[in-house]
């Protein structure tokens, strides 16, 4: 099912992205006035702040609820800005829009729950109003894009995606997996769909921020939205990634934007050049799976098993070196060769299991 879309018609600088920016929490009204004033004077158009807060555990700062959208309305006021915060049941979109808020958003968690976004989608019927819906905690693309139609179907045209990495029990240098090649496939599935990155919940770090949102910039996204409080050490929530409005105009100031409609017969030679080597690839590949088929044949014929454990790991061994000797990332190469090997056993098995499932 295609998406119908309409533009979402948010600000921005001529020479910034798109950029949503405030505090991870609503903590305290002078918190949020203070946060709002500064990043206003630095050119934001975008406020954000959370008023309900997921928290995966009890016992943390959960937000102030409703308590808090008065102080966001303030803001609005006060500044001019748009306000957006995380809605994730009917109760807070029903305040959200009692408050005036103008953009919503939809988290993580919430997207990954079927039930969850169709009641979103069911409180939102009829409402022109902007809404961003973060990818899944987990990796599945469908389940975004699932999302994301609950919502069209339900007469939202405004959306967009945001981009916030994805959950992983192996914790390395990031909070959250970027695997940037979710949302580059969710680009390419749905061109139109605008993708706005999360620096912050990608990081988990404020020494990350930068950095992360050159390579959004770098791949073409659309915008950023990044958590900025005029304390951030002592914030209530995710102190870690949030910078101060200075510190994130300094971040925008510095980052080059690149132009993604930019023609591109200059590349056409070296795209020709890119799809002979992938033609060169497949039949390199076809060359293989005929010799594993082969192996196949052998070890049926022999009653061997077909996996050999001793010699996948020599295979991932020797390609990462190599891979590394060649400028490549190991753990790429790594990749690369478990979905050859994943293909190679299915097709020894297929081998294997032919000639039983006659005799059947």
């Amino acid at each position: 099912m295609e998406l119908e879309l309409q533009p979402l018609e948010m600000p921005s600088d001529r020479k910034r992205p798109v950029v949503i920016s405030g505090p991870c929490s609503a903590e305290t009204e002078e918190q949020l006035i203070s946060t709002a004033a500064a990043l206003a004077e630095k050119g934001c158009h975008i406020f954000r702040a959370g008023i309900w807060k997921p928290r995966t555990k009890p016992g943390g700062f959960e937000g102030n609820g409703e308590k808090a959208l008065p102080w966001m309305k303030r803001v609005k006021d006060e500044t001019g800005m748009l306000i957006s915060t995380e809605v994730a049941t009917p109760e807070h979109v029903e305040l959200a829009l009692k408050y005036g808020m103008d953009v919503l958003w939809v988290g993580a968690r919430t997207t990954a729950n079927p039930f969850a976004m169709q009641a979103l989608a069911d409180s939102l019927k009829g409402i022109d109003i902007p809404v961003l819906v973060k990818n899944p905690v987990n990796p599945d693309l469908e389940l975004w894009i699932g999302a994301l139609q609950r919502l069209n179907q339900a007469g939202l045209k405004r959306l967009g995606a945001i981009h916030r990495g994805f959950s992983s029990y192996e914790k390395k240098i990031y909070r959250n997996l970027p695997m940037w090649q979710i949302p580059i496939e969710l680009h390419r599935r749905i061109p139109d769909l605008p993708i706005i990155c999360d620096p912050s919940h990608i990081g988990g770090r404020r020494d990350l921020i930068a950095p992360l949102c050159q390579q959004a910039m770098d791949l073409g996204f659309d915008g950023l939205i990044v958590e900025s409080h005029c304390n951030p050490d002592e914030a209530w929530s995710d102190a870690k990634q949030q910078v101060t409005p200075d510190i994130l105009d300094d971040i925008l100031s510095s980052l080059v934007v690149r132009n993604g409609h930019c023609k591109t017969e200059g590349l056409r030679q070296l795209r020709s050049q890119i799809d002979d080597l992938d033609n060169s690839l497949m039949e390199l590949l076809a060359k293989r799976f005929h010799i594993c088929r082969e192996i196949g044949r052998y070890k049926k014929e022999h009653n061997m098993t077909v996996l050999q454990s001793e010699r996948y790991n020599e295979i991932l061994e020797k390609r990462g070196a190599q891979a590394a000797l060649c400028g490549m990332d190991a753990e790429f190469a790594a990749h690369v060769f478990e979905f050859i090997h994943e293909e190679s056993v299915r097709q020894q098995l297929a081998i294997l299991n032919h000639r039983k499932e006659k005799q059947e």
